[in-house]
This record gives structure tokens, sequence and C-alpha cells, in this order.
């Protein structure tokens, strides 16, 4: 900490950020925060902090992050997150606080632009899609001009697309010190300047996948680094504990097979049996496939132990990637690019010989199917010792900060699916006066959601809801299927916009609801959480029930069965906790500013019916409540409405 510096001191009235920002105030919550945030850092301790909407947690933990006189790690959720931070937050209070530090933003392998893949993309001729051809040249000519190589520098093609996929690099088929472009590399740029900066910005998924990999260079930073603060950190125990796993898919498997093919075309001609065991590999890869008939499911492993189809696939797969092994042992030599091909390729059948081998006491094993692809993963049952063994190679000082931490105000249920020992925990109210600027509405006579009535009450319930709301809701679902009978329902019933999930990109909807100042936004899972609309176009948010996941979500049901066997409550201890943090997050949606107001209404009646309801009470904000629709109609009445 510099010295003379005092925490407190810069969130007054009359310092810094207030004579840098319009309309500050001071949160008692935030400076609390803030203190508490320095005191971690300084003693080199581990705090965990729940901070209520409002609280400014973002300044609370950058200012004594910026004035420590140490190198930090901040880690957030998603990448427009990361961007957020740091090209909107950290600018400013570098400018507020006038301390010069060296920052820092990186991101994985996948975004940022490979010179030497996009020359080879071009000189191969792939596409015959005209609308890729012209994306790919988009990406040229853009490739002349950046600076970062970050395709989110790139307005002209969508950072998913996946023309992104042929002209970015992974840890697999990066070329190295052997790479011709190896001194103007954007990866090795970024994380050289990662490694020379005082504070750097990273997303959760780049910290555990690059950490996962030792990967090069990251590997590097997260030692000398002498602090860590995880921002979203209610995401942490489910990202780690994919990374923690591993995993085999189809898009693995033709990455695979495209840069196989690539690298024998540079050798030359001698080498056309492995284009042969390339074009085999890949179709048994698509024949795998194509034995899996269902999309969109996400089951045991043990489930496809009588399709015959899908046995004899993966024996063919299996079969024609140690054809290729052997293939490529004989070559291995030839070129850094051949031996690493070799390398993946070991790794691709090691996880095929760990899926019916694998400790199921300590990990599950399942699959998942999209309407393209599929994956075969591995995922342990818990984390908590190999997080605390990452955690005791790493910095001493950790923060763990988000808006949705504790269950009934408590942080057990976090801190054990980390293994965290005895860590500092705070729990930072919002600074908000929720029983002034919200009302929970708990309809009465709505029946359970397993009833065949409960969709059509629903439905009911929300039109009226919505008519005394005029509009500006998100309607947030637990599945598609309510989703998709609400959308066909409200569009016959109701007048206002419906804009529905899926429909368009999540930035169009969310910019059309803004627009639009009376719509109805149906969402499911996404929307629940990462978003933010201030303002009058969002003065209600419903929530059809309790996001209890569904009890057949194998990593799940794994994990209540485990429990369950040890003698646990599992529901108590798992289920609840899951789906109180995920109501918390949708909640949040509501008030996002100090003069925001609206309805938060919930039409589960087991909030009150169950014993396990109050669980999920205490957990949400203050709001005055009603079992009334007339009090809703006496909320909206008056200025708000412009009546």
């Amino acid at each position: 900490m510099h010295q003379g510096s005092n925490i407190s001191a810069i969130f007054d009235a009359d310092g810094p950020l207030a004579k840098s920002l319009n309309g500050y105030q001071p949160r008692a919550s935030q400076i609390e925060m803030a203190v508490a945030v320095e005191q971690s850092i300084t003693e080199q301790s581990t705090l965990v902090v729940e901070a209520g909407t409002g609280t400014g947690k973002t300044f609370a933990y950058l200012v004594p992050a910026i004035l420590s006189d140490k190198k930090v790690i901040v880690s957030t959720g998603t990448k427009n997150l990361q961007d957020q931070l740091y090209w909107r937050d950290l600018p400013f209070l570098l400018g507020a606080l006038n301390t010069p530090i060296k920052t820092a933003l990186l991101k994985g392998r996948a975004n940022y632009l490979c010179h030497l893949r996009l020359e080879r993309t071009l000189a191969e001729g792939l596409f015959h899609d005209r609308d890729q051809v012209t994306k790919l040249q988009v990406i040229k000519r853009w490739s002349t001009n950046t600076r970062q190589g970050d395709k989110s520098e790139l307005d002209d093609v969508a950072e998913n697309d996946t023309i992104w996929g042929y002209v970015t690099s992974t840890a697999d088929n990066c070329s190295g010190q052997d790479c011709p472009y190896y001194d103007d590399c954007y990866v090795l740029k970024a994380r050289q300047q990662a490694m020379d900066a005082e504070l750097v910005v990273v997303n959760h998924h780049l910290f555990f996948a690059d950490l996962a990999l030792k990967d090069d260079g990251f590997g590097e930073l997260l030692p000398e680094s002498e602090a860590i603060i995880m921002d979203e950190a209610h995401q942490i125990p489910e990202i780690a504990s994919l990374f923690f796993g591993r995993s085999l898919s189809l898009r693995q498997l033709t990455d695979f097979c495209h840069d196989l093919q690539t690298e024998v075309v540079e050798q030359g001609n001698d080498l056309s049996d492995l284009i042969e065991l390339k074009d085999t590999l890949q179709k048994s890869a698509l024949d795998l496939r194509l034995s899996l008939p269902e999309e969109g499911v996400k089951k045991p492993y043990y489930y496809l132990d009588k399709n015959e189809i899908f046995q004899q696939c993966f024996t063919q797969l299996s079969s024609n990637l140690e054809q290729c092994k052997e293939a490529l042992t004989d070559v291995k030599d030839r070129s850094k690019e051949l031996s690493q091909l070799l390398g993946r390729c070991e790794e691709f059948l090691a996880l095929l010989g760990e899926l019916s081998s694998v400790s199921l006491a300590e990990h599950v094993v399942w699959y998942e199917t999209t309407k393209r692809s599929f994956t075969l993963h591995i995922t342990p049952l818990a984390i908590d010792e190999q997080f605390r063994r990452l955690k005791s190679w790493l910095p001493e000082s950790w923060v763990f900060t988000s808006a949705t931490l504790t269950v009934g105000g408590k942080f057990e249920h976090f801190s054990q699916a980390l293994g965290l020992e005895s860590p500092s925990t705070q729990l930072s109210a919002s600074p908000f006066d929720y029983h002034q600027q919200g009302l929970l509405y708990l309809p009465r006579y709505m029946p359970e959601p397993r009833s065949p009535d409960f969709l059509t009450s629903l439905f009911e319930h929300g039109k009226q809801v919505i008519e005394a709301t005029r509009g500006r809701c998100f309607f947030l679902f637990t599945s598609y299927r309510s989703l998709n009978a609400a959308a066909e329902y409200y569009r016959e019933a109701l007048d206002y916009p419906i804009l529905v999930q899926g429909e368009q990109s999540k930035l169009k909807l969310l910019d059309a609801f803004a627009k639009a100042g009376n719509a109805v936004l149906l969402a499911t899972s996404s929307f629940w959480e990462g978003v933010d609309v201030r303002g009058e176009a969002l003065s209600c948010v419903i929530i059809e029930k309790l996001p209890f996941s569904a009890p057949d979500e194998p990593v799940l049901s794994a994990r209540i069965d485990a429990a369950s066997r040890s003698g646990k409550n599992a529901f108590e201890q798992i289920q609840i906790p899951k789906a109180v943090i995920t109501l918390k997050q949708g909640a949040g949606r509501l008030i996002r500013d100090g003069t925001d107001r609206g309805v938060l209404a919930i039409f589960d009646p087991r909030l009150i019916s169950r014993p396990y309801g109050a669980n999920f009470m205490l957990s949400l904000p203050g709001f005055k409540r009603t079992r009334n629709i007339e009090s809703v109609q006496e909320f909206f009445h008056g200025k708000h409405t412009g009546a």
C-alpha cells in the first residue's frame, strides 16, 4: 500500500472519486468492502465477500488492488465483463487516483488472430461458401491494421463464428518458437504485456483452462502474482469442475483432422497414407455423432452401454486413432507439428480408455450432444481438494466476491465447495432501499409446478401482472418447453412487443427491449444473470418457479447420489443452495440503481407451502410483500406509469 494512503478517504464525499465522478455518493458498504480487500492483500489472507447489488464492488476491489504495490490478477466471469473492467473501469480509476500502474488484458488463445493459420487458411482455399470466403477476406484486411489481434475488435465477424477456428491457434497446434511469425505473435505479445504488468485482467475460463493445461506463459504468470481477486465468484465451482476434469468433443477431433491435413500438405507427397487415415478418422468421428440420435441432451455415459451402433462407432474411432498414432510415431521427428499431433492423438486415446476405467466414486462420466456435435466428459464429483492444492502453490491473498454467494445469509455452501478453510467473510448489504423501491408478489391459488394446470395458471397470472406493469417485463423460465409455450400464448394475448430468447442474439434482444420501453422479454438461463437494464424499461421480473436443476442432469445426479451414500441430506446441502443462488441472480435483474422501482413476481407456491421456502425468502431482497394483484396495480399507479 502506498505510504500514507487511506482507502476510506478515497471513497469520501470530498475524495478523488467524488471529484472525478458526477453524482458520486459515498456508500458505507463499498468502503467496508474496500477496507476488507486491502486487509486481505496486505495480510495475505482469504476473503469471501457477498456485495449486494449497488455496492460498487468493482471499485471496492480495484482501488486497493491498484494501490497495493503488488502484482494482482483480477479474474471475472465473462469476456464482456473483462472488457468492461479493463477498458472502462480501470482507466477511470487510474486517472482519478493519479496512479499510472501498468495493466494488461489477457484472454485465451482462441481470441487472438494467428498469422500462420490465417496464411495457411488463405492458401488452402478450403471454403466454397461465399459467406465464409467474404468473412475470411474481412479478417485478412483487419489483420493489416490491428494492434492487439483480439477478435472482439472486429465488429463485422461475430466472435462465435466458426471461421475464427481456422485463423486462431490452440495450445495443441501452436508452433511456438518454430513459427515464422513468432516475434509478431499476438498471444505472445499479450502474455509478455501481462508478465510486465502490475494488474492483469483475465476471465475464469482462461484462469482454469490454462492452469489445467499448464499452458506456456500463463502458468508462469500466476505463481508470480501476489494477489488474486475473483469477481462473479459464484460461477467458480462449476467452471473449475469442468477444467479439473477431462473431455473429448467432435470439434477437437475435426480440428485434429484439419491440422493433420495442413501439416501433411506442408511436408510433401510422401505422407499420403496419413491423408487416408485422416479421412477415415473424420468419418468415424462423424459416425459417432450420428449414433447419438438425440440433440441437446446430457446423460450418464452408461446410457450408451446398450447402444450397439454407438459401441461399434466407438470401437472404430479408437481403432482409427490407434492407426494414426502408429503412423505419426514413425514421422514425429520430421516436424514439431507432427510431434504435437502425435501427443494430441495419444491424449484422445487415453481419455477414451478412461471412460470405462475411471473411479466412479470420485468422478461422473457423461456425454452431451448438440445439433452437430458431441462431448464425452469425465468430471470430478468434488473439487475441494484440487482447489486447495491449487491455492497452496499460488499466492496467499485471495478475494472471492459476487452479489450471490450466501444461502440464508451463510457462506458455508460456497466455502466448502472450494475447500476454503476458515476464510474471512463479509456480507456487504445493498445500499438500495428495497422496501420502498420494490414489491414481491406471490399470487394466491397457484397450483404446484407439477400440476397439469400450472402452465395455464402461470400464463393467466402473468398476463395480469404484465398488464399492470404495461409491459416492461422480464419473464424468466427454467425450461425451453415453458418458454416456447409462453411465447405462443402471449403473442395472442398481449399487445406489447414480445421478445423471445433464441430468436435474436442476446445483445440484439436487450437493445430491442430497452428501445421499445414496453416490451416483454421471455428468456431462460442465460438471462438470469449478467444482464443490466436500468430505468423504467425494466419494471418487473416474473420468475416461473424455483430454479431447481433437473435431478437427472448427470453431474448433479451423481453428486446427489454420492451425498446420499455418505449420509448427507443432498436436497438440503446441494439442490437447495444451488437453486437459492440462481433465484438470487434472477431477482437481482430488477433493481439496478437507487432510482429503479419494480415488482418481483414469483409464481411458485412452494415458497410459502414448503419448509425450505423460508431459505429462499431469506435470500431475497427486502421488498414489501403481497399476495394480491390489486397491490401490484396500486404500486404502478401514478407518475411511474405516466398515468
